[in-house]
Parts: structure tokens; sequence; C-alpha cells
């Protein structure tokens, strides 16, 4: 059975960070532009391998005898393969007895995506020092946090968060951090067919 399965995760909540790196004020025209870089980790790489024996096969349906014992039903697809005995064979082909090995590899990937945001706007309201409400050039006003190390510059001057007054215009950076994970599984399955005395009726 050959197939390839991508699969899309978002690992927990999105980590978004709010970052003002500066505000300047007078003289800054209404700006609002988003950037997005995506960087990835190192791959990883899981082998599982499983083997059966086919026990009855019709039409789609197969049972096949697993590691444990335990008896499964599988409703097998047109579309897959088997490679028996070197030669590949769809499940209408497959007999019991045949022994099945499958392989399933699975590929994880992380995956960073950083969203910077700079906008330019008017200050609203101040909460120093923690944040800031901005009135965007939209109309919209939006809170904006301001951590302990975010720096604020003022007439070209380093300045704190209670230096801000209503109606300064100003230049924020807000950075997002989004951790993802792509995860591909490919499966492969291969057998070997029952020999000619092993199989049911033959020499009766």
């Amino acid at each position: 059975m050959k197939n390839t399965n991508r699969l899309f995760h978002r690992l927990g909540r999105a980590t978004a960070i709010a970052l003002i790196v500066g505000l300047a004020t007078i003289g800054v025209s209404a700006q609002d532009v988003t950037s997005t870089t995506v960087s990835h980790g190192p791959k990883e790489f899981d082998t599982e391998i499983k083997n059966a024996e086919v026990v009855y096969v019709a039409g789609n349906d197969l049972v096949l005898r697993v590691d444990n014992g335990k008896l499964e039903h599988l409703v097998v697809p047109d579309s897959d393969r088997f490679t028996i005995d070197g030669k590949e064979v769809t499940v209408h082909e497959l007999v019991p007895g045949t022994k099945l090995t499958q392989t399933i590899t699975t590929t994880t990937v992380p995956r960073y995506v950083t969203t910077m945001r700079t906008l330019k706007g008017k200050v609203w309201h101040v909460n120093a020092p923690t944040s800031v409400i901005v009135t965007l050039p939209e109309g919209d006003t939006q809170i904006l946090s301001i951590p302990n190390h975010a720096t604020v510059t003022v007439n070209g001057e380093t300045k704190t968060a209670f230096d801000l007054r209503k109606g300064m215009t100003l230049e924020a950076t807000i950075i997002a951090d989004d951790t993802q994970t792509v995860v591909e599984r490919s499966k492969a399955v291969v057998g070997q067919a029952p020999s000619p005395l092993a199989m049911p009726g033959v020499g009766l």
C-alpha cells in the first residue's frame, strides 16, 4: 500500500509578542506595512514497521492477522498498491496466506513564521508604562503593549512611555511569532505470496 499524507499543525496557540522598538513623533506620514518570514528547523524521522498475514479477501475488504494475533478488517481503495514478490498488485490480487510488511515513515519539520508589522498612527491614550492606545490611519484603534526592553524616541531623544502624549504621531513595530509543524507520512507495503503447496485447495 503506497501513499503519502501531508498534515499541517499549529502547535498550541500562536505566540505573539508586541514590541514597540521605536516611537517617533512629528512629521511621520500614515503607514501600515506587514512582512512575513518563514524558516524551517531540522527534520525528524520516525519509522514504524508492522507485519501481518492476509486471512481473507473479498472485493475491497481485506482481513489481516497482525503481530499480536488479532484480526483487522480494512477497506482498501483500488488506488492502493502492494509490492508482492517484486510485483505491484491491487487488493483484488491478494490471496490468503500472503505475508505483508508495512513500513510507515513519518517526517516532522518545525516551521517558524515571523510576522513583522510596522504601523504609524497617533497616540489616543497612554497607560504608562505598560501600553498605549493608537489611532490607525483607517480610523480604528489598537492597544500596543510596551515591554520593559522597548525604546521610545521622541524628537530624536530616548524617552520613557510617560513622555508620550495624546495627539503625538508615532511609529511602532509589532513582531508576532508562530510555531507550526508540517508532518508527512509515507506508507509502503511489501509482501511474499504463499507457495503453491501452501495455498488452499492445491493438490486436492
